[in-house]
């Protein structure tokens, strides 16, 4: 792809340092309809050994239009990104709202965006976290949700198998950091917070932390920064792919709703979490003067080093001291 500089206004080439445009809405009403299929065919190449997936870079792009028109500036953007073809330009920019956080649909004439140079390669090639977590290798799968970053990565066996955008709980509800594991889930529920007559329907429902009910789940576009009741709100397909990666606690009663009043038995995945919450909207980039550099996370040397989060990781603490001490 040519350099997206060259299609800028000339006034706009001599900017030195631009600031990301600013998420537009935290209510899933209020952002139209995603199409989630075209999401999953973003997030969905996460696929095959982490060696393979190549390095990404960036630039900076301003919606610009000589009519001040916001329609003629998104279509010049789809045109950019796709060589000249709408078509595939406006399929690129899901790519772009999902690293910025916004809603391209709702872009104004002005709003700078940060975008990769190379289209169409393996999600991770995008990743905030590192490719390999040294401290995780002896764990066969892990969990992890950056609240700085707003976003959370799955490893196995200490390699990166998965990455994507998340909101956490807002500031009247954060969610707690510390050392989790997953324990029931289910494919449905409906939130005990919901108003009067009007359900709020999660799917894909793993929870985490059973004595406060926090849980992750579904969301349409989760782009807001922090802005939940302290649940964690995933793609629907990340969402999908964490239910039937992770493995759910085993108790005498199963590991669905309701298991909680059994005994358990084995506990499921570790989930960390990690990180201060951003002030606002998370600002995923260093905004450079010539480019734009994705910020790279730093994790714990190992995921035990992170406070257990609830009594039930303290006490297999416990026994795993114990244990040790034999």
């Amino acid at each position: 792809m040519a350099a997206l500089n060259s299609f800028l206004p000339r006034t706009a080439c001599g900017v030195l340092l631009l600031l990301i445009v600013q998420c537009l809405s935290v209510d899933a009403r209020g952002q139209g309809f995603i199409n989630q299929a075209a999401v999953a065919s973003i997030v969905d190449t996460q696929m095959g050994p982490v060696d393979s997936v190549p390095d990404a870079f960036y630039e900076y792009y301003v919606l610009s239009s000589s009519r001040n028109n916001t329609v003629q500036a998104r279509n010049t953007l789809y045109y950019v990104l796709g060589g000249g073809d709408l078509k595939i330009g406006k399929e690129r920019s899901k790519l772009v709202g999902l690293l910025n956080r916004v809603l391209i649909q709702m872009g104004q004439v002005g709003d700078t965006l940060v975008v990769p140079t190379r289209f169409d390669i393996d999600f991770r090639a995008y990743s905030p976290f590192p490719r390999y977590y040294p401290g995780a290798k002896d764990f066969p799968k892990l969990f992890i949700i950056h609240k700085t970053i707003q976003a959370f990565a799955a490893y196995e066996s200490g390699e990166l198998v998965r990455w994507g955008i998340v909101n956490t709980g807002a500031k009247d509800s954060p969610t707690p950091t510390g050392r989790y594991n997953f324990n029931w889930k289910t494919d449905y529920k409906v939130s005990s917070l919901s108003p009067p007559d009007e359900p709020w329907e999660m799917h894909w429902v793993f929870n985490f932390h059973e004595k406060r009910g926090i849980h992750i789940h579904q969301y349409a576009m989760p782009v807001a920064g922090p802005a939940s009741h302290g649940c964690v709100r995933l793609l629907d397909p990340d969402a999908m792919y964490i239910y039937n990666w992770a493995d759910s606690w085993k108790t005498t009663l199963g590991n669905d709703v309701g298991s909680e009043k059994g005994s358990l038995l084995l506990q499921g995945t570790t989930v960390l979490v990690v990180g201060d919450d951003p002030p606002g909207k998370p600002q995923p980039f260093l905004l450079k003067k010539r480019y734009p550099v994705l910020k790279l996370v730093d994790l714990p040397d190992h995921p035990f080093d992170v406070p257990a989060g609830t009594e039930q990781q303290l006490a297999f603490d416990q026994a795993r001291s114990s244990l040790s001490t034999r």
